[in-house]
């Protein structure tokens, strides 16, 4: 017969409170409990504190996450595209690859949503409570890049593995050397298999080798990027060029609009 598990003892009223102290870190109300833990502003007190460091703790890792300004999901146009997985999105929208470590690669032409989509996911991740940064791979390549000395360095490779999430938008727009590529290649390793990376690129990876040529590190790179990670390909035409004719229909329509002009005011005769 198995031995049952003896229950453990439900946690009394005070013990509650004095529990949620001690995770706000009340050090001076915890050392004089005694003289507060029957006070009914008790539970109100900390219930504010609790939702004042909820607050702050947002806008610190909004701030941390660099989003910018960036379309919401339920402004994004899903008929658009002529090939994404909404469903698959949505999937990754709940964050369990988060739990994961794995790595989201959205790969599709110029203006189909690549951007949007990772900017949602940041922005997911950090209302769920997780850290996030968003950047360009110009911005995080430029930023290393420019670091002066080894220590340096490695505080900035610090700064982009710490986040549970990074995203890492428009690799492949730009060319760059061997030395951007170890980078690179740097970053991604100090957060395989630890941390979740989220790459939006134009390129296929059969292709990479154009956009770090002559980099030796490029095969082991994409092997790391690719290790549990999900492939999200996105097909059509770019939404920022069809935005654009519109917006240009729209002038033309109202340049051809007759202007409603009044008729002179004739003169009286005196």
């Amino acid at each position: 017969m198995s031995k049952r598990v003896p229950s453990r003892p439900p946690i009394s009223p005070d013990q509650q409170l004095r529990e949620r102290a001690r995770e706000l870190r009340l050090h001076g109300l915890l050392a004089h409990w005694s003289d507060y833990a029957r006070e009914p502003w008790l539970p109100l007190f900390l219930e504010r504190e609790e939702s004042e460091r909820r607050s702050r703790s947002l806008e610190r890792r909004v701030r941390a996450a660099q989003l910018g300004r960036f379309k919401p999901l339920a402004d994004f146009d899903w008929s658009w595209p002529q090939t994404l997985d909404r469903a698959r999105v949505e999937e990754l929208l709940t964050l369990a690859f988060l739990e994961e470590a794995a790595n989201v690669v959205f790969v599709g032409p110029n203006g189909v949503g690549k951007t949007t989509l990772a900017q949602v996911l940041v922005h997911t991740a950090v209302l769920a409570g997780h850290t996030a940064r968003f950047v360009t791979a110009s911005q995080l390549l430029n930023d290393l890049a420019g670091q002066d000395g080894t220590a340096a360095l490695a505080r900035r490779f610090a700064v982009y593995a710490r986040p549970t999430l990074l995203a890492i938008d428009e690799v492949g727009y730009l060319s760059y050397d061997s030395r951007h590529a170890d980078l690179l290649f740097e970053v991604v390793s100090r957060r395989n298999q630890s941390k979740a990376t989220v790459i939006t690129t134009n390129r296929p990876f059969a292709e990479w080798g154009e956009v770090f040529p002559n980099a030796s590190c490029v095969v082991a790179l994409v092997d790391r990027l690719v290790h549990r990670a999900e492939i999200v390909p996105i097909e059509g035409e770019s939404y920022r060029l069809k935005e654009a004719k519109e917006r240009e229909q729209r002038r033309a329509k109202s340049s051809k609009k007759p202007s409603k002009r009044k008729p002179p005011a004739r003169s009286r005769r005196k």
